[in-house]
């Protein structure tokens, strides 16, 4: 298989997924996780309105998972930094998802340690039965996408749900599309904060690559098809402030970019 890019868009008719070729978006009827069939119907990129690119039933996220971030963060908190033995996986709120383009607003009692975390994102294909092998996990990886974990510090530390810290409303941009036929190992991720390159770093360089994650929450979960996977950060990320334009890009997916806004 080549490489391919599945998006959704918002239509006239409602939400479709659609596969982006060049400038151009075809339109299909039903779900790359499912079954569909190519409408011969086009609309241009420049001129669509994308979502994100999927709804997942289960929105999954990981933490302390690459080595400089968990250093470098150890080092804000005054702390020695801790290196786990197995995957520490949570939950993010799909009412916090917003797409490429959309605006992430900064609320009016957040602190000034308001953060992005750029971060590559597995999608599920198929479902996974419990307790599959390391092995064997890597099938079950439908394609990847981009998200940015935004993360307000000073609840992060006082709430330890991350209801506010993680969840809030605008606080998981992710897109722009899923690709497939791309291989993580062959990959960079470039933070540009207002044009600017911030972090630049491997993308594959993780602790606990996406089959070992899924292997992990295969062994007490039942992952569904179109269930994301978001898997951490590098490097200690920088504050936002309204006003500020965030770019995202991992090589062979595209670029994520949202504007910061005041609430």
């Amino acid at each position: 298989m080549g490489i391919v890019k599945w998006c959704r868009l918002e239509t006239a008719q409602g939400p479709s997924f659609g596969l982006v070729d060049g400038d151009q978006i075809e339109l299909v009827e039903g779900s790359p996780f499912d079954t569909f069939r190519k409408t011969g119907k086009r609309t241009p990129l420049a001129q669509a309105r994308l979502l994100v690119p999927v709804v997942p039933p289960t929105f999954y996220a990981i933490g302390s998972n690459y080595h400089d971030h968990v250093v470098k963060m150890a080092e804000v908190m005054g702390r020695k930094p801790v290196f786990y033995d197995r995957p520490r996986v949570g939950y993010r709120a799909n009412s916090a998802l917003i797409a490429h383009g959309e605006d992430i607003v900064k609320p009016a009692d957040s602190g000034e340690q308001f953060q992005y975390e750029a971060e590559l994102v597995a999608v599920i294909g198929k479902a996974v039965p419990r307790r599959v092998s390391h092995e064997e996990a890597a099938q079950y990886i439908f394609g990847w996408t981009i998200g940015n974990d935004v993360s307000e510090r000073e609840w992060q530390v006082k709430d330890q749900t991350n209801i506010r810290a993680k969840n809030t409303d605008t606080f998981k941009p992710m897109g722009p599309w899923i690709v497939q036929g791309v291989d993580p190992a062959d990959m960079r991720t470039d933070v540009r904060l207002n044009g600017v390159t911030v972090h630049s770093f491997p993308t594959g360089a993780m602790q606990f690559d996406a089959a070992a994650v899924i292997c992990e929450i295969s062994k007490y979960n039942t992952l569904a098809p179109g269930d994301v996977i978001w898997l951490g950060t590098d490097d200690r990320p920088l504050n936002m402030k309204p006003g500020d334009d965030l770019e995202i890009e991992i090589s062979g997916i595209g670029v994520l970019r949202n504007r910061v806004v005041a609430e």
